[in-house]
């Protein structure tokens, strides 16, 4: 029987930790200096939690940005909760950490992109595409940032 090293799920794992010490950090002390948050995220995940008109909108992936305005930021094992302002409407989002797709803070220029396998596909990568969405979900333009990608840890 062979056993392989998964390196790629060690480091899915290890990145969305370091995703989950950064909003627990957030969550107790605010946002620091001009950090700020673009997170693009699976809204047909079962366990993302938005308004009906929010996965109508966004049927497939949704990108918000933590920046000016949002509250009632509570991180749990497996995912975070926030209240997000979409057109001057308040909505409130539960976002599991297994749903996100990419994470950037343009302030730094750091980001994490999390490459994803469809069933069935086996060694083939489907990689997310989204513009940026402000927190009233309207393209907005950052700053590159630079993206660490798992395709050089593969075979």
């Amino acid at each position: 029987m062979s056993r392989d090293i998964d390196y790629g799920n060690l480091m899915h794992r290890a990145m969305r930790g370091l995703i989950h010490e950064v909003l627990s950090d957030v969550e107790a002390n605010g946002l620091p200096g001009q950090h700020h948050f673009f997170i693009t995220f699976d809204t047909m995940h079962p366990d993302v939690v938005i308004a009906d008109w929010l996965s109508d909108r966004y049927p497939e992936e949704m990108t918000v940005v933590m920046q000016h305005w949002y509250d009632k930021l509570k991180v749990g094992d497996e995912g975070f909760a926030v209240t997000l302002n979409f057109g001057d409407s308040p909505e409130a989002l539960y976002i599991p950490f297994d749903s996100i797709r990419t994470f950037v803070d343009p302030s730094v220029e750091f980001g994490l992109r999390f490459e994803t396998q469809e069933e069935g596909e086996g060694e083939d990568e489907q990689e997310a595409e989204s513009a940026p969405m402000t927190e009233d979900a309207e393209p907005a333009a950052g700053p590159e940032a630079e993206v660490v990608s798992l395709d050089s840890f593969r075979k």
